[in-house]
């Protein structure tokens, strides 16, 4: 975890509203005190700024030095008010225009021998002059690089990363560093633009996703930064969410203020230990100015309004930040999951003769996933192919077209010894070698499939009613679950089967087999012959889906652990240990409405009074945190 003055980091991207982007140029000092005390007094210990590059570096061999003097003035302006900042050198892209120094000429920024040294001298220049200052936090190597430079080939980027990285070494400087791209890379999404998530991170020393998604279901929404954190977890590195936040063009101010909730709260519950909102200001004052001016929903990200007065959205920073000091944070952990949610290596390995559409794909199946886990308030941990998956109670594999063929042998090893592995099929979204990859599905799982070759068998209902023809963990013999079935009509399929040695647990309206269990050694194997996951994933306003009722059938089935859970799959639940033996549960409702829950489990208290409570009230998409007194 990453601190300043004992805290973990918490604050903005800052442009003042002086200039936004051209704040150097109009540098207001006693502007710059109020904006900064304004995020102090609402809990904030940080910001990232930026030396907007042709400003900073007008020549390929000089910076400016009225520039320079500028940011030693804003740096002082942090420490009167105990904070710091993230200085970010190679700042050519910014809300929607893309900025060159006037010498670059076109020049390739990462494959040109000149262009790359001239980034490298400017790192190390400005390192060298701000290395000792107080105020600086940490250092990023760019803004958004991905769409500044373009993406380019991973050969070319790493090599780049790493020069700019040893320049800020070579500058003096020992704070934490990282690249400022976004966490974009294949590892995440699936799509490769060069700069390898997994790469930048053995160069660095955290990681920075940022997320501005545009959804089509609300779940889904408030859970895909928390699942993007889960995802950017590499070589132990901290996460930073480096990046997020919402414009009034695009949402209301209550809306704005339940988004900020959720995705800190949220964010937090999945490993994130650092947040800086995008950020702190609006600028009505600077619509004759690019990017304003063509992009002007760009004017209303800010925490506070164009005079300076706070904006429902810092409002609720404030309560996190009095959370996180209630809880006494840094001394907090996750509990160790016990649930392995799978990440096959086809999302950020290009196998030969796959098609792209086999690793963007599984970004929206594996997110789905999560999505159910987290409504069935268990706590996952992204497992990964290509690292050799860790031991776990339940391993969830879900909508699988692909795995490698040891990695199917090892799930069966995992069952031998006592696991639940649960494998829900899929043929994939496209045409091309259409079908689940494995070898020997039928022995794996205690059936004879009828599939057809070059066929699939359609999901024809709109609704598939699964019927449970025997027990199954917590749900009885006789009940029904309902699903939408979403998808193309390679997703929108099912795998006809018949048992063999497996037991038939489920069925749809047809009769046909939907769960089949078989025992292995000390563990189960689980078959869903229907893709849940994707067949949700590609719906609107889906969550939540009663695909969490599965799954928390397979974790009673595991015996996977549970301090407290929720009835209702819109009240997530999620917990913190501190180091003295505290214990704090989260309660995060995906409810539009006020709802009152009864918690089953631990004993959970107030926080604050100590209270115990056996009901708790929970505002539209509120969070509460509570004491967890007995377990």
């Amino acid at each position: 975890m990453l601190l300043f003055d004992g805290r973990p980091w918490l604050g903005a991207n800052f442009w003042s509203r002086s200039g936004g982007p051209l704040m150097w140029r109009n540098y207001d000092p006693d502007l710059v005190t109020q904006e900064l005390r304004v995020l102090r007094e609402h809990g904030m210990n940080l910001t990232r700024s930026f030396f907007y590059w042709p400003d900073f570096h007008p020549e390929p061999d000089r910076v400016d030095d009225e520039m320079v003097d500028r940011y030693a003035d804003f740096l002082d302006r942090h420490t009167a008010q105990g904070m710091a900042t993230i200085p970010t050198f190679i700042v050519g892209h910014m809300s929607g225009e893309n900025w060159d120094p006037a010498w670059r000429q076109g020049r390739d920024l990462y494959a040109d021998v000149w262009m790359v040294g001239r980034q490298a001298w400017f790192v190390e220049r400005m390192t060298a002059r701000f290395h000792e200052h107080p105020a600086v936090a940490g250092w990023l190597i760019s803004n958004e690089m991905p769409i500044y430079g373009e993406p380019a080939a991973r050969e070319q980027v790493t090599p780049w990363a790493q020069l700019m990285v040893q320049a800020v070494r070579a500058g003096g400087g020992t704070q934490p560093v990282s690249i400022g791209d976004g966490a974009w890379g294949m590892e995440v999404t699936g799509r490769d633009n060069g700069f390898s998530v997994r790469d930048l991170a053995g160069l660095t020393d955290f990681v920075g996703p940022h997320v501005y998604r545009m959804e089509n279901d609300v779940v889904r929404q408030h859970l895909t930064a928390a699942f993007i954190c889960e995802l950017s977890c590499f070589a132990g590195r901290p996460v930073v969410l480096e990046e997020f936040g919402v414009t009034d063009s695009f949402v209301s101010a209550e809306h704005a203020a339940q988004y900020y909730r959720q995705i800190l709260h949220n964010s937090l519950l999945a490993g994130a230990t650092g947040w800086l909102a995008w950020n702190n200001t609006d600028f009505d004052n600077l619509f004759t100015q690019d990017p304003y001016r063509h992009h002007p929903f760009e004017m209303r990200f800010g925490l506070t309004d164009v005079t300076g007065a706070p904006k429902p959205q810092l409002l609720a920073v404030r309560e996190f930040a009095d959370i996180l000091r209630e809880v006494d944070f840094p001394h907090c952990t996750r509990p160790e999951p016990e649930v392995a949610l799978v990440v096959p290596s086809y999302l950020e390995h290009r196998y030969p003769f796959t098609e792209p559409a086999d690793n963007s794909h599984l970004f929206d199946v594996l997110r789905q996933s999560y999505v159910a886990a987290r409504e069935a308030d268990l706590t996952v941990a992204a497992a990964r192919e290509l690292d050799g998956l860790p031991d776990a109670k339940l391993y969830l594999v879900p909508s699988a077209k692909q795995l490698t063929a040891p990695t199917w042998r090892h799930l069966a090893e995992q069952a031998e010894r006592g696991a639940v592995v649960f494998v829900s099929y899929s043929a994939g979204n496209h045409g091309t070698q259409r079908g689940m990859w494995h070898a020997d599905l039928d022995g794996m799982f205690g059936v004879s499939h009828t599939l057809r070759y070059g066929m699939v068998d359609p999901v024809t209902d709109d609704e598939v009613a699964v019927t449970f023809v025997a027990d199954f963990g917590v749900l009885g013999a006789g009940t029904t679950l309902r699903f939408r079935a979403g998808g193309n009509e390679h997703e929108r399929v099912f795998l006809p089967v018949r048992a063999t040695d497996g037991e038939v647990v489920a069925v749809d309206r047809h009769g046909n087999p939907v769960l089949v269990r078989k025992r292995a050694g000390a563990g189960h194997l689980v078959l869903c012959t229907h893709p849940l996951e994707a067949m949700a994933a590609a719906l609107p306003g889906v969550n939540p889906e009663p695909t969490h009722r599965i799954y928390d059938a397979l974790a009673v089935i595991a015996g996977v652990s549970r301090a407290v859970t929720v009835a209702d799959p819109l009240v997530h639940v999620g917990e913190l240990s501190h180091a003295d033996g505290r214990r704090f549960v989260w309660l995060v409702s995906q409810a539009e409405r006020e709802l009152e829950v009864e918690p089953a489990g631990g004993r959970l208290a107030d926080l604050a009074s100590g209270e115990p409570l056996d009901e708790v009230t929970l505002r539209p998409y509120g969070v509460r945190v509570l004491a967890l007194e007995d377990f």
